[in-house]
């Protein structure tokens, strides 16, 4: 019986609705495929359960990547400049990478593996992206190393095959993510009828707005001026995981500012910087307009065409990746919160500006189907094994 290892080894529980629906689909589709899925800590756990039914779940072999505790020390005084937590689960449980034909993960980290597994009993790998953005992560180099990449859409292939990874090795899928949540919802979480925006910074120290110019903006909308709006500060999760950011790729580090008071005290503001929302959509389905800066956040935006800005605060010039910042095309990139917050009230008609670009992106970017992205997945995951019959639903 092949064998298939989907790692959820993170600690926060963003990456986990774009590969739990793939695991119970293939689970569910593959009897022959024995699915084990191995996590890191009990949020991520109690994120995948949630996303799963209960017979899904019973069909998975579960295992906690624990680490004993002279590792958690260590761990935890080197986890504020790189990630140990996740190295050293990879490290202390290479078992379960010698047991498994196919590694399924949503980070390139579990490649580390291979350098510590014999020739005969490494596994196959494959990658599925946690998200559909345009950053030149989303193509490092390291995604030659794996077998397999299931990704979104046509743009993802693009930008693969153009950084070298050969085309046979990218398989689309769709967006799994979409399965879990009701993509027509429209929570409001204000109940004052008052436009809603979502402001939605990278963690990046190079890249995101947060830096130089979230304080800032957060402060307007908490001033009188900015309360005609609502405002939902939902930055990517990791954002405030540390007080300090290190960006290997731009060889930049930068502390991060805190939260200002205003916006906390603001009945207008929503300040989540560690809730579950921030992994099921529900800001980015909620809001009336988006202001980002890199977030692949974005597209998850952008699959009902909305009014979009971005804030570029960098003061160094564009660097060579930013032709793939294709986001950019969907609304206005403002330099500074003065020339962002002047085109706000416009919101609507810059909204209907931008539309058709909108559109065209969304399409380049999620090819959606009929046929569900998790069980597209599962199928291309039994194809590679050798395995070819279904069990049915």
């Amino acid at each position: 019986m092949a064998r298939v290892l989907f790692l959820f080894n993170h600690d926060a529980p963003h990456q986990v609705a774009h590969l739990a629906g793939i695991a119970a689909a293939t689970a569910r589709a593959f009897p022959q495929i024995e699915c084990q899925l191995a996590y890191a800590t009990d949020r991520i756990e109690a994120q995948v359960r949630a996303i799963l039914s209960e017979d899904d779940a019973a069909r998975l072999g579960w295992v906690r990547l624990d680490l004993p505790a002279w590792a958690r020390v260590v761990a935890k005084l080197a986890d504020r400049i790189l990630p140990a937590s996740r190295l050293l689960r990879l490290r202390l449980n290479l078992d379960l990478f010698e047991q498994a034909d196919l590694v399924v993960s949503t980070e390139r980290t579990c490649l580390r593996t291979k350098k510590h597994l014999p020739a005969d009993k490494t596994p196959l790998y494959a990658k599925v992206p946690h998200g559909a953005g345009d950053r030149s992560v989303a193509y490092h180099p390291d995604y030659r190393k794996f077998d397999r990449a299931f990704v979104a859409g046509q743009k993802v292939v693009d930008q693969l095959v153009a950084h070298g990874v050969e085309r046979e090795k990218v398989v689309v899928i769709g967006y799994p993510k979409f399965e879990t949540v009701d993509l027509d919802a429209k929570p409001d979480f204000f109940g004052n009828g008052r436009p809603t925006f979502l402001y939605n910074p990278h963690f990046d120290p190079h890249l995101s707005s947060w830096y130089d110019a979230g304080p800032e903006l957060l402060r307007w909308f908490a001033s009188p001026e900015g309360q005609k709006f609502n405002l939902i500060f939902a930055p990517h999760v990791m954002l405030f995981r540390k007080e300090t950011h290190i960006s290997p790729e731009y060889k930049l580090a930068r502390r991060r500012p805190d939260v200002p008071e205003e916006a906390l005290a603001a009945e207008n503001v929503l300040v989540d910087v560690d809730g579950p929302h921030l992994f099921d959509m529900a800001y980015t389905l909620s809001a009336d307009a988006y202001i980002g800066d890199v977030s692949s956040q974005v597209y998850e935006f952008l699959v009902r065409p909305r009014p979009a800005y971005f804030l570029d605060c960098r003061d160094k010039g564009r660097a060579s990746d930013d032709e793939w910042h294709h986001f950019w095309k969907s609304g206005p990139v403002c330099s500074s919160v003065e020339e962002l917050t002047a085109k706000l009230e416009d919101f609507e008609a810059i909204g209907a500006q931008y539309r058709e670009a909108q559109q065209e992106l969304v399409d380049y970017t999620f090819d959606l189907q009929d046929k569900p992205a998790s069980q597209r997945a599962a199928e291309a995951i039994a194809e590679l094994l050798g395995v070819s019959e279904t069990a049915g639903q």
